[in-house]
């Protein structure tokens, strides 16, 4: 079709109207489905929003209007964001934070140990030190102390001073711990987002966190770090009406959210309205190297190109949360808060060594856990083993939840005690699964989200906790498993994989869960020159039938679809279209995610 022509309902039917290949078994074992979408929306999307059939197909099959496509396209902070009012508690927590910093009151906050509690506390610290709050941060060490606030730490961040203190990525369910607090007449202010099975602490002067059982927010999909921006919002709110600002200027909030989209994206929030603005806000001032120590972190990473959140959950993420687990979260907060520019190389060259020390022990672990969990079938996984270092068990879990296709709890046993961390998939609570648990009395300590949980168990319970889950559970994962399907957005040719095209289908971002980056087929392909890259990943080279070649890589590759790729034999195969920034120029990358036989 000629570029400038006005593209018709036939010209989507002929571009977008290609059938899937008769295939055998996939390497995923999931059936692929052709996305379903509306002709006709996606004319109108390409002719109002000036885009190509492409991007327009794309859009409709995601169920964006003509109306609404171009505000789609250019995700805008300012027409998603709501009053932070809306949030249960935010104006007692502001009202008492405003106090602290009119009154020059030093302000302790007490941070979760990973990405989304690390980045919220930088941002809690650094915003609050720039409108004026002199700011003490503790954050716990993985293994000595565990998940939560403890009395221990609100005691250490008193001692320099603290008469109020902030909890971020936790608190909501530190019911004893802020009654000892306030009864030691500290003012306990809560930012968190976990889900909570009954009512705040009582002792708190306020919990914000969308999923307390009477938040009417609708926000229940923000991380700590969200919400953290969202105070922050509503404090800046309270300082302009008392005149804090006007002898100075008042602080550009937005600058902050390169910090709210790695706890967002590093957290698996869905990548829909509110957080979707965020996340793609926070990309751009990530793109700018507004933080300096995410700007020297990025360079070690190897960050080429315009930022996305790839790079946030796969290069920056990783190496953030190595602090918190084999050295110390203090150590990444340092990073992304220091004004000394020798001292942030140090730290970005000390998380580089921790991420890489970080993988080796992974390997140990999910090697051990992978022996444990040959032919295991039940609804829920659960695996324990002992002494498995505990800064790695999320991330073995999330490896093992791909490889199984349902959810898994990996539990570290050590002196008696079991220390676990859980990944689900789509459709499956586990969070409030484990909330459960903890209620009836079988964990020691426990909680999470849909798509992640941590407990501690009695290693006499184990089992116990294991058939609970599993009944529990069962229901859901069967219907989730049931549902599962590779969703294609189109058949496509070879030549479509294109520099141009990407950067036509990066438009439709960021992606995520809640919103999938598109998944392309290619049929009657065969792949050769196999070739391991990195860790456990495969490039090929693919050919068509008449002989059109492209670059292609599987990271992560399975078992299966390594021995399909290297099998010689006619393949459909279904992938994402990438921009290859190390090549440069047009280059252009598919990216495998499942193959199946050509029937």
């Amino acid at each position: 079709m000629n570029a400038h022509a006005v593209p018709t309902i036939a010209d989507v039917d002929a571009a977008w109207r290609l059938p899937l290949p008769a295939m055998g078994p996939t390497a995923t074992g999931t059936l692929w489905r052709l996305k379903e979408f509306d002709a006709r929306e996606a004319l109108a999307i390409a002719q109002t929003a000036g885009v190509e059939l492409t991007a327009a197909r794309v859009l409709a099959a995601r169920g964006v209007r003509a109306q609404s496509a171009r505000a789609h396209l250019s995700p805008s902070l300012r027409q998603e964001m709501p009053d932070p009012y809306v949030l249960a508690d935010m104006e007692r927590a502001t009202a008492r934070l405003a106090r602290a910093v009119l009154e020059g009151e030093r302000i302790g906050v007490f941070g979760d140990y990973d990405v989304d509690g690390t980045t919220a506390a930088a941002l809690l610290k650094l915003h609050l030190e720039e409108v004026g709050a002199p700011v003490s941060v503790y954050l716990p060490d993985r293994i000595a102390e565990g998940y939560g606030p403890s009395i221990t730490a609100f005691r250490a961040l008193a001692a320099e001073g603290a008469r109020v203190i902030v909890t971020v990525d936790c608190g909501a369910a530190a019911e004893a711990v802020i009654e000892e607090a306030a009864a030691e007449g500290l003012d306990v202010v809560v930012f968190d987002h976990h889900q909570m099975s009954g009512p705040p602490p009582k002792g708190a002067v306020a919990v914000v966190n969308p999923n307390r059982p009477d938040d009417v927010s609708g926000l229940r999909n923000l991380s700590a770090a969200g919400v953290a921006f969202m105070a922050m919002v509503a404090l800046n709110r309270r300082l302009r009406q008392a005149g804090h600002f006007t002898h100075a200027p008042e602080p550009d909030l937005k600058r902050r959210l390169d910090l709210v989209a790695l706890g967002l994206v590093c957290d698996v929030m869905e990548l829909k309205g509110l957080v979707r603005a965020m996340t793609a806000q926070g990309l751009k001032v990530l793109g700018a190297r507004t933080n300096p120590g995410l700007a020297v972190l990025a360079e070690r990473a190897g960050v080429a190109g315009p930022p996305s959140t790839y790079h946030l959950g796969f290069l920056l993420g990783p190496r953030l949360n190595a602090a918190g687990r084999v050295g110390h979260a203090r150590l990444a907060l340092e990073l992304l808060t220091t004004g000394d520019a020798g001292r942030r190389a140090v730290l970005a060259d000390q998380l580089n060594r921790l991420n890489a020390e970080r993988q080796e022990i992974e390997a140990r672990v999910l090697e051990a856990a992978l022996e444990k969990a040959r032919g295991r079938q039940e609804s829920v996984v659960t695996i324990a083993g002992a002494n498995w270092h505990q800064g790695v068990i999320g991330i073995v879990a999330g490896r093992l939840k791909e490889m199984l296709g349902r959810p898994v709890v990996v539990i570290s046993v050590e002196g008696g005690v079991g220390k676990g961390s859980g990944r689900s998939i789509d459709g499956v609570d586990l969070g409030a699964a484990v909330n459960a648990a903890r209620a009836d009395g079988l964990l020691l300590a426990g909680g999470g989200h849909p798509m992640a949980a941590g407990l501690s168990v009695a290693e006499n319970r184990i089992d116990q906790l294991a058939d609970y889950l599993d009944r529990r559970l069962e229901g859901a994962v069967n219907s989730a498993l049931m549902a599962r399907r590779t969703e294609i957005d189109a058949v496509i040719a070879p030549l479509a994989v294109s520099r141009r095209f990407a950067d036509l289908l990066a438009r439709a971002g960021p992606f995520g869960r809640g919103n999938p980056e598109p998944l392309f087929a290619l049929a009657d392909m065969r792949a050769t020159g196999a070739r391991t890259i990195g860790e456990g990943h495969l490039a090929v080279t693919l050919s068509s039938m008449v002989g059109e070649t492209l670059r292609a890589v599987a990271f992560r590759c399975t078992e299966r679809l390594g021995e399909m790729l290297r099998s010689g034999r006619r393949l459909h195969v279904a992938g994402k279209i990438r921009a290859d920034d190390f090549r440069g120029g047009e280059a252009a990358q598919f990216q495998i995610v499942d193959a199946a036989e050509a029937a």
